[in-house]
């Protein structure tokens, strides 16, 4: 534990967190078996790119939190002499950007649609929040830094976060 909050006090950080620690080792081992039986191979020394393609590909879903560990394991492990090509060096991966993650139906949208922009008891917070989301796609941190500056009543607009344009308000909004 001593070990683990050394490097920790001179960048000011948190030590990592047993579970994290597990993770990581889960993620290694997982990689040597699917080395050993997968690809025949017994020595870090003979893993390519491939072989890490191939092994990522097997669990989409941890596919980015397994690659960072095996970034961070061939790093460490090419100055021990472990190996002689870092094979993640070349790795690239695209990200999609965007929202990956489930949508309600277009009649649950109609629902609330109608609600914020009819029902006089709903709270106009909860309104304008909402028209934000369904209608632009407003994230949650876009809406949690949104200030009175970012709106122009003059123009009907809003900056939402980075976005390069102010997003257009419409009356229901």
């Amino acid at each position: 534990m001593a070990a683990r909050r050394r490097p920790t006090a001179t960048t000011g950080t948190r030590p990592r967190s047993n579970h994290t620690l597990e993770t990581a080792l889960a993620a290694l081992r997982d990689l040597a078996l699917f080395l050993v039986d997968e690809r025949d191979k017994n020595d870090w020394a003979l893993v390519d790119v491939h072989d890490v393609e191939a092994f990522l590909s097997t669990l989409a879903k941890g596919r980015k939190r397994r690659r960072t560990v095996l970034r961070q394991f061939f790093r460490f492990a090419r100055p021990q002499k472990m190996l002689l090509v870092d094979p993640t060096r070349e790795l690239v991966e695209k990200e999609i950007n965007g929202f990956r993650g489930q949508t309600l139906a277009f009649d649950q949208q109609r629902e609330l649609f109608r609600r914020w922009a009819t029902d006089k008891h709903v709270h106009p917070h909860e309104a304008v929040m909402g028209m934000l989301a369904l209608l632009h796609g407003a994230s949650s941190s876009e809406m949690r830094m949104l200030k009175m500056d970012d709106i122009d009543q003059q123009a009907h607009t809003v900056r939402l976060g980075k976005r390069p344009h102010p997003a257009p308000c419409d009356p229901a909004s």
